[in-house]
């Protein structure tokens, strides 16, 4: 049977891994490219491909699907990328079918792999909802407790794809020897900075099974808001009442919802109590036995007071923006809080990959993605910061963006961390977990 699985280099790439590499039933024919720039025109390597691929697999732009499933006789399309709405997976399923190919979503709980340590999953119902802050707060809880915590982020592949197979950061340095995009160190940085080690990848098999030698816990860091590559023992899963209504229409968000132990509903501090009473109702329209924790974000900002007045650029992170569709982020509500004069619209001075951006997503508005898939898309994004006029540069990303490109004026750093309000909290939630793991390594003894 031919095979044509529709990706975003990640979730794609697993599912091969997991389902197709080894069963002589399946050919692969291909992968598409969505959503992440720069993705198609590359190879899934050989070396990553098992026996049955010695030429690797081609991987293309997903505006040409009918053709490629003409051009190698598809007999079924594999939908394996998060965070699109499903009025996209069903067109995506239409023109498949149109074309004379099968169109198929698979499940969730069949490509998790087990591990032999506890697994803490922390997954969202869309990008942006609040997961890094989150996975940040657990890993802290479970560190304070004695535990030795591995964060397993989700795929990021997006350069030599044999060099990324296994990736360990417990360093700064580590991200520079990676070649990092910003998007890559928006996830790790805080991580590293706070003390916990990232593995990522391509082969999250091999993966887990090295981070299992030195962690007690793994802690699965999902992004997007696709579900866990492992078999989570206490699943958590964080809900966005500024986008109530997408944890209902958005794939695979319901299904991350059903999968949930805990359910986070984030940012109660800047919604509406009518939005939040309306995303629990939601919640529990399809899982009545999570616990349901409120939590919230607040932000601080090094030297705030340069705010008030000032004509500031806003930057956010970019993935939040783009595919996510957030209006808005942590910047925007700094330079809000602190009494910004004027937020400046970047627009007319973008070029380069960062005009594509927004010609792409043209909803992005008046603020700037922190996009740097690439070294070309990064000195765009430094020449476009450098020709806004404004005084003061307000940075929303979780990375310290100031330490790898070079701004000409002020710039002031946002910072969040999840506050948790009320009981249950994380603590209450994660106890019996840690209690269990601690009594696995003692092997019982109390």
């Amino acid at each position: 049977m031919n095979i044509l699985i529709a990706g975003a280099a990640g979730r794609d790439f697993h599912n091969f891994n997991v389902l197709y590499r080894d069963d002589p039933r399946y050919h692969v024919v291909a992968f598409t490219a969505a959503q992440i720039p720069n993705i198609a025109g590359r190879r899934y390597p050989a070396s990553l491909s098992g026996a049955f691929y010695p030429e690797g697999i081609p991987i293309y732009e997903e505006k040409d699907l009918e053709n490629l499933i003409r051009k190698y006789h598809v007999d079924e399309v594999v939908f394996s990328y998060s965070d699109v709405p499903y009025q996209s997976v069903m067109s995506l399923g239409s023109r498949a079918s149109f074309a004379g190919a099968r169109f198929t979503l698979l499940s969730a709980t069949r490509t998790m792999l087990k591990s032999i340590k506890p697994v803490v999953s922390i997954c969202a119902v869309r990008t942006g909802s609040g997961k890094s802050q989150t996975c940040r707060k657990v890993a802290h809880i479970l560190r304070d407790h004695g535990l030795k915590v591995a964060a397993i982020r989700h795929p990021m592949p997006y350069g030599d794809l044999e060099l990324q197979r296994v990736q360990r950061f417990s360093s700064i340095e580590d991200l520079r020897k990676h070649n990092c995009t910003i998007e890559e160190m928006e996830e790790y940085e805080p991580h590293i900075v706070s003390g916990t080690i990232v593995y990522a990848g391509v082969d999250y098999e091999a993966i887990l099974r090295q981070a299992e030698q030195e962690a007690d816990v793994i802690l699965w860091d999902g992004g997007n808001n696709d579900t866990p590559f492992y078999q989570p023992d206490c699943s958590i899963v964080v809900a966005d009442p500024l986008r109530v209504g997408d944890e209902l229409t958005y794939y695979p968000s319901e299904t991350n919802l059903r999968l949930a132990d805990t359910v986070i509903i984030n940012k109660i501090d800047s919604s509406s109590p009518e939005a939040v009473f309306q995303l629990r109702a939601n919640i529990r329209l399809v899982n009545t036995h999570a616990t349901i924790i409120e939590a919230a974000s607040p932000i601080s900002v090094e030297q705030y007071e340069l705010i008030a007045g000032k004509r500031v650029l806003v930057i956010e992170d970019g993935p939040t923006l783009t595919h996510g569709e957030m209006k808005f982020g942590a910047g925007t509500v700094a330079a809000r809080k602190f009494g910004a004069g004027v937020i400046v619209d970047p627009r007319p001075y973008v070029s380069g990959e960062i005009k594509k951006t927004f010609e792409t997503y043209p909803e992005i508005g008046t603020l700037l993605p922190a996009m740097g898939y690439s070294p070309r898309q990064m000195k765009d994004l430094e020449a476009t910061i450098n020709r806004v006029p404004c005084d003061v540069v307000i940075i929303g990303t979780p990375i310290n963006l100031k330490r790898i490109i070079k701004l000409k004026r002020p710039a002031l750093r946002v910072f969040y961390e999840l506050e948790e309000i009320g009981k249950p909290n994380l603590q209450t939630i994660l106890e019996p977990f840690w209690n269990k793991s601690h009594k696995q390594r003692t092997g019982g003894a109390s």
